[in-house]
């Protein structure tokens, strides 16, 4: 089967724990600004309540493709227990092909502790177990060339190997790149390859400035020059990307093309509900808009943001994304 998109990397349940019992104290190393979520040692921290739901790169992004009318398929694995059947039966739910799914026997199916605040603040706590049994064997790569988008999420294990098969697709596919811990922890030089061959690489501020300061080049730069969103934007689409998009929170996101730098407010939800996924909404919505709306990127960019601000004002990371006629409406 073709599709449009096969989305690659992890699928977990989240489990929800919100709680007002803590605090949340300023960061001056967070160029995003991002605060420290913090309890008191020794204590016992009541929750208000618990819900449960699912989510994963890979997973989140691929439920908000179906979503926008595209034929998805995810890349991901799963251990062969109960967490991993609702897993699958979630991915089905939404219409999402399952044919690509990996089954680990005798591993548990990844999942993540998520403790959200009053105010919405989140942090998660993530085990990726199956997630990092993901093999992509030469069977499996040659599946991969059957789309017309490859959107690469994190990913763990021995994910440099797998990293050089995806990627040696990208003659024949468009590759979209969301990197993860793992994989920034590497730096510049360990990524170069990767960022050579990239359509689209998506990443949040706090990210980018990890990247670029990963290079001796920018190594030493101020902090003035770091929180400035053009610079990274310049240093980033200069080692390969063809487009590069910088989220910042409330403040928006910002994208470059080579050519023009482009800018894009957040779309004030309804309500704010939930923070998680929201950088897999945002990714997702905007390469899927850029396929659909042929490579406009202001309008991509708008769409994302209002992905994002969909699912902030539901539960869970893959609830309240775009549907198709939604996706019609606003890119008239």
């Amino acid at each position: 089967m073709k599709y449009q998109v096969i989305t690659v990397g992890g699928a977990t349940e989240d489990i929800n724990f919100h709680v007002s019992d803590y605090h949340l104290i300023d960061n001056t190393k967070s160029a995003a600004g991002n605060k420290l979520f913090a309890f008191d040692y020794g204590t016992k921290v009541s929750v208000e309540n618990v819900s449960m739901s699912f989510g994963g790169g890979a997973a989140n992004a691929a439920v908000s493709f179906a979503s926008l009318g595209l034929t998805t398929a995810c890349l991901t694995a799963c251990g062969d227990d109960d967490r991993g059947k609702k897993i699958i039966a979630n991915f089905k739910a939404r219409k999402v092909s399952t044919k690509l799914i990996q089954s680990i026997k005798r591993e548990l199916s990844g999942f993540s502790f998520i403790v959200i605040g009053a105010n919405n603040e989140h942090v998660a706590f993530s085990h990726r177990a199956a997630n990092a049994r993901l093999v992509i064997s030469d069977r499996t790569l040659s599946k991969l060339t059957k789309t017309d988008w490859l959107f690469v999420t994190s990913f763990s294990g021995a994910w440099k190997s797998d990293f050089d098969k995806l990627f040696s697709l990208a003659e024949r596919v468009k590759i979209a790149w969301n990197p993860g811990e793992e994989q920034l922890a590497v730096g510049y030089k360990g990524l170069a390859r990767y960022l050579k061959k990239t359509k689209v690489l998506t990443c949040n501020k706090d990210e980018a400035v990890r990247l670029v300061v990963s290079h001796k080049n920018y190594r030493y730069k101020s902090y003035d020059w770091l929180v400035d969103s053009k610079n990274l934007l310049k240093v980033i689409k200069g080692w390969g990307p063809e487009i590069v998009v910088v989220t910042n929170g409330e403040k928006g996101a910002d994208a470059y093309d080579g050519q023009n730098f482009y800018f894009q407010p957040i779309i004030k939800p309804k309500l704010k509900v939930d923070t998680t996924g929201l950088g897999d909404a945002f990714g997702s919505a905007f390469v899927a808009a850029l396929h659909l709306l042929n490579g406009n990127v202001p309008k991509s960019l708008f769409i994302a943001a209002n992905n994002s601000a969909g699912v902030i004002a539901e539960q869970g990371a893959q609830n309240g994304v775009l549907t198709r006629a939604q996706f019609e409406k606003l890119s008239q």
